[in-house]
């Protein structure tokens, strides 16, 4: 039975219940609640097939609500049975009553209006089931676009979203700040805070507060907030780091916080709000240098934190915030506040959660574990260390005592990867939210078949599956991306940045036979991707080819690389193929992205530019100028 996340206890019984055309939810639900939920239903049984030999009157049109007190396993548990007699859904709270209808839609998609007999018996693991997508790197999605995300969750049962956001809300005082890059304003936050409540999802507003802050420090009247006023060398001198932290001994740096949540927050019914503060690389490197030589930059982190918190609170809300910086000073942990979340990250398969989680469960600071998709930096996916990060994540904050379970969407590089690639890890991730025991990895290709691709063939799914193991083929790895994705988007060697460190060498780590292994797997899913195109087109399809074909002209570029580098004829062919084909792939991405997103990709693909000038420079002599100049070496993560 093809039901993600998987049940805990599911009995199937004999003989099967026929429903009517339209479902109907009985018991003592809120109108508006039982309206959207017979929505939801009613939508699964849109193309559900009647039974000729039976008649009307036998066919069920009711689910029987029943609201309990309480459920001995969970307090979100629900109970669910399907009986010769009628379709029964117990409950003890709203979130358990969504995530029973979430499992019957899953049904009435799978089965129709034939549904077997059984019995469901189901809790979480997790009381908080959350997702975050970031929107501040170059990609912000239409509104369309999260409505379409929001109802894909609550298929999964997750029950919390977040947005990342560092400059992409509308502030009006900050217009300057987001203008070119097509920012969601409060109109379209509240229309989403209103669709996801309809889902049982919470939308949590989010918006990094310390660290990265970039755009805002780079708009001059926001200058002086700025720990340090210019760009500066990494510890390595292997690339420069921008401004992006705010001074903690700036007297502006809270009043301009003030003036963003008081902006932002009331758009959000939520009571939590995610303030970030991660990855504070500038501290104490420029004003507030001598006070963190005096008390150290742990005490100086946590004592802007705690103002932070101050504002959090007096606005009504509870914080949550990234925990990397307090894990570097672990004897400070049991000096934040009771009441904030701590949000545990980590997007590594091995990553240390078991020893991280046990630090905040040891100091009674409530938690999150926070693994990710692992999409970023690679245009299709390496699924093989998402679904290790994500059932890691899981078992070291069950064990642990987490409250909440987030999956994290980065799109680091200018988010060049799209939601279809990042739709398998998502799953995953939410069948490890709700109980990491049940979650069977082959039931991802039938349920992302049925309720995304809505393609009975499958090929879209299994083909988006193998994209995100394709990278394995160049028997290369480095941390939090792969080549496929840093070598055609790596900035220009120029800007100095984290990613133009490493992208334009891997070519020299990875022998031309392993390139061309990778680039024939990459092809071969492009080519069902194509012929499951051609079937049936679709807004994910598009997404899928774009992903494959940016994966592959990496293979390409690394191919040109060798052959510039060994000084072989073909170079020059082999150039002039790559302009013609990133020329296509810049007109094809520029046709698909309004329908997906706002403003325009133009701070997501410049890469793709980049990486013809480079080839213009081998057609006219200059061929790896650029690549010889990156030092070889391994990327480290870097948002």
């Amino acid at each position: 039975m093809n039901l993600l996340p998987g049940p805990r206890l599911l009995e199937t019984r004999p003989g099967r219940r026929l429903v009517s055309r339209r479902l109907a939810l009985s018991g003592n639900i809120p109108a508006a609640l039982r309206s959207a939920i017979e929505r939801r239903l009613n939508a699964a049984l849109t193309n559900a097939q009647p039974s000729r030999s039976l008649k009307a009157s036998n066919l069920c049109s009711t689910v029987r609500a029943v609201r309990l007190p309480k459920l001995p396993e969970h307090p979100d548990a629900y109970a669910l049975d399907i009986e010769p007699g009628g379709l029964t859904l117990q409950f003890s709270s709203d979130a358990g009553l969504h995530a029973g209808i979430a499992t019957l839609v899953q049904l009435l998609r799978e089965h129709g209006r034939s549904l077997p007999c059984l019995r469901i018996r189901d809790w979480p693991d997790f009381t908080r089931r959350g997702m975050m997508l970031d929107v501040s790197r170059g990609r912000v999605p239409k509104l369309s676009t999260l409505f379409e995300l929001v109802e894909h969750l609550a298929d999964l049962k997750i029950n919390e979203l977040q947005l990342y956001t560092e400059h992409t809300f509308a502030y009006r005082r900050f217009r300057p700040v987001w203008r070119d890059w097509g920012a969601l304003t409060g109109a379209e936050i509240r229309k989403l805070d209103a669709h996801c409540r309809r889902f049982g999802i919470d939308l949590v507003p989010n918006q990094n507060s310390f660290g990265h802050l970039r755009e805002f420090l780079a708009w001059p009247p926001l200058k002086p907030l700025a720990e340090v006023s210019e760009p500066y060398e990494s510890d390595d001198g292997s690339f420069l780091r921008y401004p992006s932290t705010l001074a903690p001994t700036h007297p502006g740096s809270i009043p301009f916080l003030r003036q963003l949540y008081d902006e932002l927050l009331p758009n959000f019914s939520s009571r939590f709000f995610n303030v970030g503060c991660d990855e504070t690389w500038d501290l104490g490197r420029g004003q507030s240098r001598e006070r963190c030589a005096k008390l150290g930059k742990g005490r100086v982190y946590l004592d802007f934190l705690k103002k932070v918190h101050r504002e959090v609170r007096a606005r009504g809300r509870r914080m949550m915030f990234w925990g990397d910086i307090i894990l570097n000073h672990p004897e400070l942990i049991r000096r934040l506040p009771r009441d904030v979340i701590a949000l545990n990250w980590g997007y590594e398969a091995d990553h240390p959660f078991e020893k991280e989680a046990s630090l905040f469960a040891r100091a009674k600071v409530p938690f999150y574990v926070c693994p990710g998709t692992s999409t970023w930096m690679t245009f299709v996916g390496r699924h093989d260390n998402a679904l290790a990060n994500l059932r890691n994540a899981a078992e070291a904050g069950r064990r642990h005592g987490a409250i909440g379970y987030l999956i994290t969407d980065w799109g680091d590089g200018g988010h060049p990867q799209p939601p279809a690639v990042s739709y398998f890890a998502c799953a995953a991730g939410a069948a490890c939210a709700w109980c990491v025991e049940t979650f069977h990895e082959p039931m991802l290709i039938p349920v992302l078949s049925r309720d995304v691709f809505a393609d009975a063939t499958q090929q879209l799914a299994t083909a988006a599956c193998q994209l995100g193991y394709a990278h394995r083929k160049l028997r290369f790895t480095t941390p939090n991306l792969t080549p496929l994705g840093a070598v055609l988007a790596a900035p220009k060697p120029g800007t100095r940045e984290l990613f133009a460190r490493d992208g334009l060498t891997y070519y020299r780590h990875i022998p031309a036979a392993n390139i061309r292994a990778a680039l024939r797997e990459l092809e071969r899913q492009l080519s069902v991707i194509r012929k499951a195109q051609r079937a049936h087109p679709s807004i994910l399809s598009t997404e899928l080819e774009l992903a494959a074909r940016m994966a592959i002209e990496s293979c390409h570029y690394m191919l040109w690389q060798h052959a510039v580098e060994q000084h072989r004829p073909a170079a020059r062919q082999m150039a002039r193929r790559g302009i013609r084909e990133l020329r296509k792939l810049q007109r094809d991405f520029a046709r698909y992205w309004p329908r997906r997103n706002k403003a325009s990709p133009a701070r997501s693909v410049p890469f793709l530019q980049w990486r013809i000038d480079e080839y213009r420079a081998g057609l006219s002599g200059n061929g790896n100028a650029l690549a010889a100049s990156n030092r070889a070496g391994n990327a480290h993560r870097s948002r």
